[in-house]
Parts: C-alpha cells; sequence; structure tokens
C-alpha cells in the first residue's frame, strides 16, 4: 500500500535531477583559456578552489555564432571562421591561449558536456555583448541568418504553401 512518505519519496527522487540541471554558480569563477573552439565555445581550466582546478568547454550564454563544422552554406562557415578568429585575437592575440577570463552563472549544458554562462575578457568587458555588437553572432533565440539564400528559399517555399491553403 502506498503511503503519502512513499509518494513524496518517489516525487523527490524524479525532480531532483530537475532541480539540479537548473543550479545556477553565479561565480565569478576565474579562469584560463586552454583552446578556442568557436566564436561561442571556448575550453577553459576553471580554478574552482585553491589548488584545485577543472578543464570544460564553456558556451557562451545567450548567443549563437555560426558553424564551422556541420554547416548550411559555405558562407556559414566563413563566418563561423571569422567569429573564431576575433575571439582569438581577444583573448590569444599573440597566439599563446594563457588569457585569464572570469566566467559567471554557470549552469549545465544540455549538449556535448559543456557549461554555459557568461565570460568576462580580461578587460572585464562581457564576450558575448562584444561579439554581438560586432555582427558576429545572434542573439540565441533568434538563430541562424547565415545562409541568406537559402533562408529565402524556404520563406519563399513557406509563402507559397500558405497561398494554397
Amino acid at each position: 500500500m502506498w503511503l503519502y512518505a512513499d509518494y513524496y519519496h518517489l516525487l523527490s527522487m524524479l525532480t531532483a535531477p530537475l532541480a539540479a540541471a537548473q543550479h545556477v554558480i553565479p561565480g565569478p569563477i576565474e579562469a584560463e583559456v586552454v583552446r578556442i573552439i568557436d566564436g561561442d565555445t571556448i575550453e577553459v581550466r576553471a580554478f574552482i578552489w585553491p589548488g584545485h582546478s577543472v578543464e570544460t568547454r564553456v558556451r557562451l550564454a545567450g548567443v549563437d555564432a555560426p558553424e564551422i563544422r556541420r554547416v548550411q552554406c559555405e558562407a556559414e562557415r566563413e563566418a563561423g571562421h571569422r567569429a573564431k578568429a576575433f575571439v582569438e585575437g581577444l583573448l590569444a592575440p599573440d597566439g599563446g591561449m594563457r588569457a585569464r577570463i572570469a566566467i559567471r552563472n554557470v549552469q549545465l549544458g544540455s549538449f556535448a558536456g559543456r557549461v554555459i554562462a557568461a565570460m568576462d575578457l580580461p578587460d572585464g568587458r562581457d564576450l558575448g555583448t562584444v561579439l554581438l555588437v560586432e555582427g558576429l553572432v545572434s542573439p540565441y533565440n533568434a538563430r541562424g541568418g547565415w545562409c541568406p539564400s537559402l533562408e529565402s528559399s524556404l520563406e519563399t517555399a513557406q509563402e507559397a504553401s500558405a497561398s494554397r491553403s
């Protein structure tokens, strides 16, 4: 026979992963750049407490950079390389990857073992904001726009479909 305590225990077991997934570490957490993956993903060595660090990939929160691999068109690949080169210029102008940054509002990502976070450049500017101002990324909720001819073809097909309805 199910008791209230059994039901409560089962419910807490099912919702615990959701609560953990929503946990945010406000930071700032000091980190060292290890490698720039693309315009919105950077591998870092985060100094989590004295004498301890962890290497992880950080996906910039709130922005979407064009892809370098698995692209929809060549224009997207070229835009992705421009975004990556810009980030490299900010974080590793001499080719070295030892820039110190701060990561904030760290959350567990749902893709490829990354965390999602805001990132402050050595001069204190927010990297995501800098990339948006430079036009190298789009806001995450407005993803895309890197393949104009592909998108206009899609819009034309959608308009034609709507006119037949």
